[in-house]
């Protein structure tokens, strides 16, 4: 079966890289000129061209996501069940060869960490581990999951890449939503962040979403590590993959997901760096080029730009978030994946968001949906036979 394997072989990194920084204002205002665009306007609105525009993109970017989402934000929490990883991945903390005491946590450890994000007034959570498959697997996942799924109305899963059967285990013990980072889309280097490990294999990682896609899962979040190669081109890239999986396995929602690059144990620099005006630009367009995205931000970026970020285009934000195993309750000072910039309280980005004119969410999902939906397809079935 095709997958975006194909149609990533058709495109040239070098190629589109030449044509995002050749573009033209005229380019950047056809683009703009549309109601309705495509990947090669999406292309023209990331480029150092589009710049000049970005008041006049905040502005339409504002008006669609109104009109779309109203005006509303997610809130979620990760939790992060296990820094165990057999990667040795150059801009991570838990990567294999950063000398770390490593932790997974127990059930028990789980329900005091739950307990934490309850108090705090979260139904979301997004369960995040390394990539540990002897030890973190789909046993340890389904365990965990069935432990916590009656406390949360939406759990998503950060984890490694697994097989289809594996995905529609999760879809059938309640995941709403799967996230899963390529890092970078640029192939010829790409070994080079990824030295060791089943993540160094750039084609299986590239083809996990269509395998959520092909377990029925909800919902499906991409993005790239904005800091390992120039995040124009990776974006466009990123962009397109979202773009085939869209047309390809249409009933499933999606979102996109900004990480830049943060601080973390034994971690390289930033190869590109990417200002606060680079990141506008890019969920500006974003939004422009389509308009049911769901947009996320994470605790990664600082106050000031969550602050001003929220009436532009995002639709969901973490808050309070730890990035450690146990760094709810559990064990706070164990080793971090990355530093989080703003660490302010999920009640104080909730107030932020009200003091806005926006509402805070905090359940956006319910399972009873899923189940009445289930009980009717089985109805119709029986009538039907």
């Amino acid at each position: 079966m095709k997958t975006y394997k194909s149609v990533f072989e058709g495109y040239d990194w070098d190629t589109i890289q030449t044509k995002i920084y050749q573009t033209t204002t005229k380019q950047v205002e056809q683009a703009l000129a549309k109601s309705k665009r495509n990947l090669d306007d999406f292309l023209s609105l990331i480029s150092p061209a589009a710049t000049i525009y970005l008041e006049q993109m905040a502005q339409e970017c504002h008006e669609l996501t109104k009109k779309r989402f109203g005006k509303t934000i997610q809130m979620y929490a990760p939790l992060y069940l296990s820094n165990e990883c057999q990667n040795i991945c150059t801009y991570c903390g838990f990567s294999l060869d950063n000398k770390i005491k490593r932790k997974t946590l127990s059930d028990t450890e789980i329900k005091l960490e739950v307990e934490a994000l309850k108090m705090a007034g979260f139904n979301h959570v997004l369960l995040v581990t390394g990539e540990a498959n002897y030890t973190v697997n789909i046993n340890y996942f389904l365990n965990a999951i069935d432990q916590i799924k009656e406390q949360f109305s939406t759990i998503s899963v950060e984890v490694q890449p697994l097989s289809t059967e594996e995905y529609q285990k999760l879809h059938e013990a309640g995941v709403y939503s799967v996230l899963v980072y390529q890092e970078t889309y640029h192939q010829e280097v790409y070994k080079k962040y990824h030295t060791k490990g089943k993540k160094s294999n750039f084609d299986f990682r590239l083809e996990t979403p269509d395998r959520i896609g092909k377990a029925g899962i909800h919902k499906i979040g991409l993005g790239v590590l904005l800091g390992l190669e120039d995040w124009r081109t990776d974006s466009f890239f990123n962009a397109m993959h979202l773009d085939y999986l869209q047309k390809t396995y249409w009933q499933t929602k999606y979102s996109v997901s900004f990480p830049r690059l943060r601080p973390a144990e034994g971690i390289i620099e930033p190869n590109f760096i990417m200002d606060d005006k680079d990141l506008t630009q890019l969920i500006c367009a974003y939004r422009l080029w389509n308009e049911d995205l769901e947009i996320s931000i994470s605790t990664r970026e600082n106050e000031n730009f969550r602050n001003n970020i929220i009436p532009i285009g995002v639709t969901s934000m973490s808050a309070g978030s730890k990035t450690n195993p146990g760094g709810y309750v559990v064990d706070p000072q164990s080793l971090e994946q990355f530093e989080i910039s703003d660490e302010r309280s999920a009640q104080e980005i909730a107030k932020i968001i009200s003091d806005r004119g926006y509402e805070p969410i905090w359940k956006d999902w319910d399972r009873t949906f899923s189940q009445k939906s289930k009980a009717e397809s089985l109805k119709e079935n029986s009538i039907h036979n």
